[in-house]
């Protein structure tokens, strides 16, 4: 049975003891929730923020308590760079386990890091269960109009991978472009809003 705290946190298991996945700890708490999950690192995939105060406060916790803070960044409205996504497949090495993924909601872009996550460990077989972490229960991801490109990302990404490890097609052949013509094509030009460039920022959504 789920706990408060892990419904309060949009907080789940990826893969139990390895991978965890919830939301920004708007609420507080932070430290006591982590230690009594076990949890050993932090991948923060709403960027490094050093002049805002959830980020002072995230990683000062995580010092205190001895948990690697890693920082990634992603946005859910536009697609990424490749080395955006080579920050993250680096992230999942290197957070000692079980590490927690963790944005604002916890619903959009940690729902696409949990699905990388899942096809960087156990190959490409691992699709079913990364497309369930886009479910809309438990995880509450209700994509707006140009968040579904996040989903769909998984679909192109074994498509243009033809089996060629996860990590390996976007350190050698992903870029931005290549999936916005793939969406376009797609019948998903809307999904998305731009390719990322520089951030317009606000403290909730970075």
């Amino acid at each position: 049975m789920r706990s408060a705290g892990d419904i309060l946190y949009n907080f789940h298991w990826v893969t139990p003891g390895d991978a965890a996945r919830a939301m920004q700890d708007w609420a507080g708490g932070l430290e006591p929730f982590l230690k009594r999950r076990g949890i050993r690192a932090i991948i923060n995939l709403r960027g490094r923020n050093d002049d805002l105060g959830w980020w002072q406060k995230e990683t000062a916790i995580a010092k205190d308590a001895g948990i690697a803070h890693l920082d990634a960044m992603l946005d859910s409205r536009k697609l990424p760079t490749r080395e955006m996504l080579v920050r993250l497949i680096e992230s999942f090495d290197e957070a000692p386990r079980p590490f927690l993924l963790k944005c604002s909601g916890g619903q959009d872009r940690t729902s696409f890091a949990a699905a990388l996550y899942l096809i960087h460990r156990d190959g490409w077989g691992a699709r079913p269960a990364a497309m369930a972490q886009f479910a809309r229960f438990p995880y509450l991801h209700f994509p707006k109009r140009h968040q579904r490109w996040l989903k769909a990302f998984v679909e192109f990404a074994a498509e243009s991978a033809k089996g060629a490890p996860l990590k390996h097609w976007i350190a050698q052949d992903y870029t931005p472009e290549k999936l916005k013509a793939w969406l376009d094509a797609n019948g998903l030009a809307g999904s998305y809003a731009a390719i990322f460039t520089t951030p317009t920022r606000s403290p909730r959504q970075w």
